[in-house]
């Protein structure tokens, strides 16, 4: 049996920000951003697919005494997440592998999955919880945001379809082949998380949550 082909997302690297704006305009990183101020000092994060960094460079920005690992599958934005983050690069590391390939370094006290997650099937985001949570304490805090069907059920045969073609694209550009949203709230609680805050836009349709190991 041979296994599927990682995606390739160097190809929509120097795009991938504009593409947001012209999907959603400002919503996805309004919603990244969401918690930014709220989260308490921390030392060690791990970041998986933050894209071209626009949200560690925040972060870093914020918490003067944070070291950060990033994690990417693509080279190309592992460099521009560099470029961005360069005034805090002694506080950065980057690794280029897959998420489910990683065993962290010590243990962090932050991980962050911004739109990351729903490039996993179920099997993988389940695997990768419980492979987490095994080198985490309790305290620690996973900060996510993703998509997720909207609350009002008259907007679900339309977010069912946008997401489908969200979907369709990414296959076309990248090769990426989940073709679903997994559940992350199920995969948290079997590995040890309770989710202490959510935060909604567009009825649910996009999401940002944090969550803290027990």
């Amino acid at each position: 049996m041979t296994c599927p082909p990682q995606p390739d997302f160097d190809r929509i690297a120097r795009l991938y920000r504009w593409a947001e704006y012209l999907t959603l305009g400002p919503l996805l990183v309004r919603t990244r951003n969401h918690f930014l101020s709220q989260l308490p000092p921390r030392h060690r994060a791990l970041i998986l697919g933050d894209g071209d960094g626009r949200f560690l460079v925040r972060l870093l920005t914020r918490q003067p005494h944070l070291h950060a690992l990033a994690v990417d599958t693509s080279a190309t934005m592992l460099q521009l997440l560099c470029q961005r983050c360069r005034p805090y690069a002694d506080r950065l590391q980057t690794l280029q592998t897959s998420a489910l390939a990683i065993t962290p370094n010590g243990s962090p006290d932050l991980i962050i999955t911004h739109f990351f997650l729903d490039c996993l099937t179920q099997p993988q985001l389940d695997t990768l919880s419980l492979n987490l949570a095994t080198h985490t304490t309790p305290g620690t805090l996973w900060l996510l945001s993703d998509f997720g069907p909207p609350r009002p059920r008259a907007l679900r045969l339309l977010a069912a379809l946008y997401i489908r073609s969200l979907y369709l694209a990414f296959r076309i550009l990248t090769g990426l082949r989940v073709t679903h949203l997994p559940n992350p709230q199920t995969s948290l609680q079997a590995a040890g998380f309770d989710r202490i805050a959510r935060h909604d836009r567009l009825f649910g349709l996009i999401y940002t949550e944090i969550w803290q190991r027990r």
